[in-house]
């Protein structure tokens, strides 16, 4: 479904008229499938999160392809509707000015659907991801971070993307509120049969919702596993990487 192909990437290093450039994305390529979740793990500076702006067509690759059921991301009208994304910064994701009502609204726009479809479709949204009615005319500031991340939550989910991209979704959420965020999660993967680009450095996370983790060092893939054979990772960078996140 989305396939990732030779992509790289690199940004001007230096000052405005230097002309060495620093290498972020090396030649990666990998596929996540139909309602699975793939898991991209690595430390900070990684290049994860480039690599995930890549699959959202916010950025372009200096070479290779990003595609989406065989077009590329590249095209608004691929990923409109299709691509969702819920952020580690959910404090800057909503519109301060915005209740939780006017936030979910905003994608639904799009869809073109009546009024009273679309203010059903808040109350059921808002329900599936365990909040009243209450909340509809609430404004962030009134929230707890793990209740503005649930709205982003039902944000993302309200156009019923194929995929949704989760950028550190969980890490600036208490320890206590991230499993119920990950429950949450796995909970509307079956419902809406979506697949899940969850990129974390958090491995205990990765190991709770992920099929499978693509362990990444310096912009390439060092390793790929399925989730039950975590274990037995074969690099040696893999093993390090994830007994010190383990330790961590």
């Amino acid at each position: 479904m989305l396939k990732v192909n030779s992509v790289e990437k690199s940004y001007k290093k230096g000052g405005l008229f230097s002309k060495e450039r620093q290498q972020v994305l090396k030649n990666v390529s990998f596929e996540c499938r139909n309602g699975e979740c793939l898991g991209i793990i690595g430390e900070s500076g990684s290049g994860k999160s480039t690599l995930g702006r890549m699959i959202l067509g916010i950025e372009k690759p200096d070479h290779g392809t990003v595609l989406f059921e065989g077009k590329n991301v590249g095209d608004r009208r691929v990923r409109l509707g299709a691509i969702s994304a819920v952020f580690q910064d959910y404090k800057s994701s909503i519109n301060p000015f915005f209740t939780v009502e006017e936030a979910i609204m905003e994608p639904l726009k799009v869809q073109k659907k009546t009024q009273i479809e679309n203010q059903n479709k808040i109350d059921i949204l808002l329900n599936q991801v365990g909040l009243d009615p209450s909340y509809r005319k609430k404004y962030p500031h009134e929230l707890s971070g793990g209740e503005i991340q649930r709205v982003c939550i039902a944000r993302a989910i309200s156009i019923e993307p194929k995929c949704i991209l989760l950028d550190e979704a969980i890490s600036s959420l208490d320890v206590s509120v991230q499993m119920q965020v990950l429950d949450l999660l796995k909970e509307l993967k079956k419902i809406y049969n979506m697949s899940y680009v969850f990129i974390t450095h958090d491995i205990q996370a990765a190991a709770y919702i992920c099929d499978r983790v693509i362990i990444f060092r310096n912009g390439q893939i060092e390793e790929m596993v399925k989730i039950e054979q975590l274990k037995d990772v074969q690099s040696e960078y893999a093993r390090k990487l994830l007994q010190m996140l383990i330790t961590f």
